[in-house]
């Protein structure tokens, strides 16, 4: 059965930076785009950032120039490094993945339980 769990999540002060990490398990046989989620109390979830296969990433404008997304295939890990982190950025953080299974080859799409991510003083 594939999955994918996320780490990283946590408190921190306005200005500073998380790393999250999403490591798919399984019989995996490729994975094609990855991507980050958010959803903030009372609000829907939204996307946050994708990245393809070759590795070009996609990133909705509020966080543009503080996050950066990135992949290891070797690991079938996506990460996200986040920057200068504001209040608004607190939500609960999902990973996502376009996966095709073994032994049938069958493509899915796969979620993360969550992660938070609270920024306060």
């Amino acid at each position: 059965q594939v999955q994918l769990v996320e780490s990283g999540g946590g408190l921190v002060q306005p200005g500073g930076s998380l790393r999250l990490s999403c490591a798919a398990s399984g019989s995996i046989f490729r994975i094609n785009t990855m991507g980050w989620y958010r959803q903030a109390p009372g609000k829907e979830r939204e996307l946050v950032a994708t990245i393809s296969t070759d590795g070009n990433p996609n990133y909705v404008g509020t966080v543009k120039g503080r996050f950066t997304i990135s992949r290891d295939d070797a690991k079938n890990t996506v990460y996200l490094q986040m920057n200068s982190l504001k209040p608004e950025d607190t939500a609960v953080y999902y990973c996502n993945a376009e996966l095709r299974t073994m032994p049938d080859y069958r493509w899915l799409e796969r979620w993360g339980q969550g992660t938070l991510v609270t920024v306060s003083q």
